[in-house]
């Protein structure tokens, strides 16, 4: 039934809004937190490229004295650091959370406080960095922190543990985002849109989240592998003790070389939206688009090894990496392909976004060229560590992600200001930025196949170098301006732009359909979709629905609603009750913040009680999620009736866990593969002194570990039956309490200090992942029961039991992995 637009819009802004003032910094809301990311990234960008001209001003001219050399290392480190840890990533994070929702046809995310959460351990992660940076203590180890350089050895200062822990911090963000990015995707869509309709973009994010997910952990696993051994002399880099410099490059690279797909494919995403809406007609290839996503993803994790060609890997390991680094351009090639038919068999229109993409298929083809150059084994020999490899990069990265991302901004900014672009400023600034980047890059191909080393603050007269880098370091210049440029042209668009009312770019996809600027509940109601989501009419969609002639038409009970879908089939299957605007998840941030700068400065006592005390925010967080009663099944619209979340058969927080669980298990498969890889590699093996703990002692482990999924079955059958959890609950807490105490004992009295050897930390780290994973299961008990004792579980509301649950079972599958390869890996030396 049609409402009047009016009041519908005004009783769903009352119960979407945020708080005016300081009330913003409790914002959820997709749109605010995804243009924070974006905000925030484009500043880090900023400073980022501020260091940038900073290195071209000191390589302009030979023996330059403008910048020492400590400072030097701590630019060009913080330069890299930036650009892919604060810049990159958390832009296309941000443009993924603003854009995705509107794409997709829902009013937000799946977790709206996870999303401000992880806003806030980006921005202070990298305050951290950035502090440190202004204060001269900024790391200057490389961007990739390569051991022995970064370790104590070498670098003595806190520089190495500055980046270890900031971007460990900026690193939670990610992992959050991948996860609610993931399980959005697929429970949070229109009724009706299938994943075969899911508009392309759509498809990109998701398998980018979910390399994501698998693609971060190991870094994350090194880096506190590596700030363990900084800070408790823990030798598992350390060849001295049993250790290998080069298990960080394998973890290092087990991330970087995903990451670079992780960045290029939301860019590639943007392209199949805009490109299409272009050329007037749909993408071309679209199955053939989706299954070239997925294999590049895939191919992405084989191949990590051709960064480390030069560093003795075996010669049939570099014939399989060297095969899989030219096999990559198979599926990238598809894309291209796809793209140009589009353009070749549409009616193609020229704007600025048009601009960008050319200036894209113009630097990406050839940064691919050169890419498949450094694929073939003795030429990469040649030109390893050389300007060769830099000019390569900053090809690929900048072609890849940089100009698409201009292209998205100019094509979706009407979408967040509701104003037309001016075009005065955007085509001298396109022509800045493409003959400056290559002018700075391309030139950079010769000066290191005449051999000049990355990484170097100066060079002789003599090498011949010298106008190669001078004209590198004006094109650095020239494309400063054109990014100067963007900025105004940004500024003076929002300012003094022309309005419109709705599509102006004759798009298909459902975002043009909502009101310009975006209002805070987005859709005012939710559209069905019947064929692909962009073939869709968004200027015949956008009045219907604003007229509440879609799902969930309505304001009701102060409650932010948005529709759950199958999976797969995208029919509707729950309504889903989003949180309201929060201060948790900044003082959740505040507190972690508080546990990273006290391990910085070693005050290791209070980074305890901070952990606890964000462990406490965490289960309060919780205490008042979902509803505390039954409501059965409730009007969806269209005489469609639905349960809630609360009470549906798969709510989104159990695929999110199910995927939380995919990523920490990452983190153990990559802790074994650096067990198995010491023990087969590593000098000095094996070891003068093993473990011989006995039966008694890891039997009882085994025990309390099993009785966490027994009690989590006790607690969910006494509720189903119409009792009480509290008999499970006890029996979990018995475990998980006995567990903890026991692997304590473990440590102490049968495992060798672990600073002796890199077998004796290798087990420490295996029995402390398993010992913090039961001290996680024991957070769920106490949410548990204050969340039974508040009222939200009941026989049909039993979601956090099935949580527990499934925690539960993880952590003793998990823990017995763990602690049979501790005790078993003294019988195979």
């Amino acid at each position: 039934m049609s409402q009047d637009p009016i009041r519908l819009h005004k009783a769903l802004s009352r119960i979407w809004a945020t708080a005016p003032g300081f009330g913003r910094a409790a914002a959820v809301n997709h749109s605010i937190v995804g243009m924070r990311f974006m905000i925030t990234a484009a500043f880090f960008f900023a400073v980022g490229g501020m260091l940038a001209m900073l290195i071209r001003a000191q390589l302009a001219t030979p023996q330059s004295a403008f910048i020492g050399p400590e400072i030097y290392n701590q630019i060009f480190t913080m330069h890299g650091t930036i650009m892919m840890f604060l810049f990159a990533i958390p832009m296309l994070e941000g443009l993924a959370i603003y854009m995705l929702p509107k794409l997709l046809g829902a009013r937000d995310l799946a977790f709206p406080r996870l999303s401000a959460y992880g806003y806030w351990c980006y921005l202070f992660g990298g305050l951290i960095l950035l502090g440190a940076l202004f204060a001269g203590v900024a790391p200057d180890s490389g961007w990739f922190m390569y051991t022995p350089l970064s370790s104590s050895t070498y670098s003595p200062g806190i520089n190495a543990d500055v980046w270890l822990l900031g971007v460990t911090f900026v690193e939670i963000s990610a992992m959050t985002l991948a996860v609610e990015l993931v399980v959005s995707i697929l429970k949070l869509r229109a009724p009706g849109m299938t994943l075969s309709r899911m508009p392309i973009f759509g498809w990109y994010i998701l398998v980018t989240a979910l390399m994501m997910v698998v693609g971060f952990p190991p870094l994350i696993l090194g880096s506190i592998l590596l700030e363990m051994e900084r800070a408790f002399d823990l030798p598992f880099f350390d060849p001295n003790r049993g250790g290998d410099p080069l298990l960080w490059a394998h973890l290092f690279w087990l991330f970087g070389h995903p990451e670079v797909y992780i960045i290029f494919l939301p860019a590639a995403g943007a392209l199949s939206t805009i490109i299409p809406v272009f050329a007037q007609r749909p993408l071309v290839g679209y199955n053939a688009v989706v299954i070239a996503i997925i294999v590049l993803g895939f191919l992405s994790f084989l191949i990590w090894a051709h960064h480390m060609f030069t560093v003795g890997i075996p010669h049939l390991s570099l014939a399989f990496f060297s095969f899989g680094s030219a096999l990559v351009a198979v599926p990238t090639a598809v894309q291209i392909f796809a793209w140009l038919a589009t353009l070749a068999h549409g009616r193609p229109r020229w704007d600025v976004p048009m601009l960008y993409i050319a200036g894209f298929l113009v630097i990406f083809v050839l940064g691919g060229l050169t890419g498949v150059m450094l694929a073939i084994v003795p030429f990469n020999w040649q030109v390893h560590d050389t300007h060769f490899v830099v000019a390569h990069f900053h090809y690929v990265l900048v072609g890849g992600f940089v100009f698409p991302m201009l292209a998205a901004l100019y094509y979706w900014l009407p979408q967040v200001t509701g104003k037309l672009p001016m075009h005065r400023l955007s085509v001298p600034a396109f022509w800045l930025l493409f003959i400056g980047f290559n002018l700075t890059f391309l030139v950079m191909h010769w000066t290191g196949l005449l051999g000049m080393p990355r990484r170097v603050y100066t060079f002789l007269p003599d090498d011949g170098w010298t106008w190669l880098n001078l004209t590198s370091s004006i094109g650095g210049f020239l494309l400063t301006m054109g990014f100067a440029l963007v900025a105004m042209d940004v500024f003076l668009q929002r300012k003094l732009g022309k309005a419109f009312r709705r599509d102006p770019w004759q798009a298909a996809t459902l975002e043009w359909a909502m009101p310009t600027p975006a209002t805070p509940y987005g859709f005012a109601s939710l559209p069905r979709v019947e064929m692909r989501a962009d073939r869709l009419s968004p200027r015949e969609i956008g009045p219907e629905l604003a007229a509440g002639r879609g799902y969930l038409g309505h304001a009701r009970n102060g409650w932010q609603e948005t529709l759950g879908v199958h999976r797969v089939t995208g029919e509707p299957d729950q309504i889903i009750i989003l949180p309201r605007p929060t201060f948790l998840p900044l003082w959740t941030g505040l507190s972690t913040l508080v546990v990273v700068l006290a391990m910085l400065f070693k005050l290791y006592p209070l980074a305890l009680a901070a952990a606890i005390f964000t462990a406490g925010l965490l289960v309060w967080s919780g205490r008042d999620a979902g509803q505390p009663r039954d409501h059965g099944l409730m009007p969806a619209g269209h005489g469609l009736d639905l349960p809630l979340h609360t009470e549906a058969a798969d709510p989104p927080p159990l695929l999110a866990l199910a995927f939380a669980l995919l990523a920490t298990g990452t983190i153990l498969a990559s802790l074994l593969f650096g067990v198995v890889y010491l023990w087969l590699n590593a000098p000095n093996w094996p070891p003068p002194e093993v473990m011989a703990p006995g039966l008694v002692l890891p039997a009882f482990i085994a025990l309390g570990l099993v009785a966490g999924p027994v009690g989590a079955r006790l607690a969910r059958g006494g509720v189903a039956r119409g009792g009480t959890p509290w008999l499970g609950l006890g029996v979990q807490a018995l475990g998980s309490v006995a567990a903890m105490v026991l692997l304590v004992l473990l440590i102490q009295d049968a495992l060798p200090d672990p600073r002796a050897h890199a077998y004796a930390a290798t087990s420490f780290a295996l029995l402390g992942y398993a010992w913090l994973h039961v001290g996680i299961a024991l957070l769920f008990v106490i949410s548990n029961a204050q969340r039974w004792a508040g009222g939200y579980i009941s026989p049909r509301r039993i979601l956090d039991l099935r949580l527990t649950r499934l925690w539960q079972d993880y952590v003793a599958g998990a823990g017995l992995v763990a602690l049979a390869v501790a005790m078993g890996l003294p019988a195979l030396l």
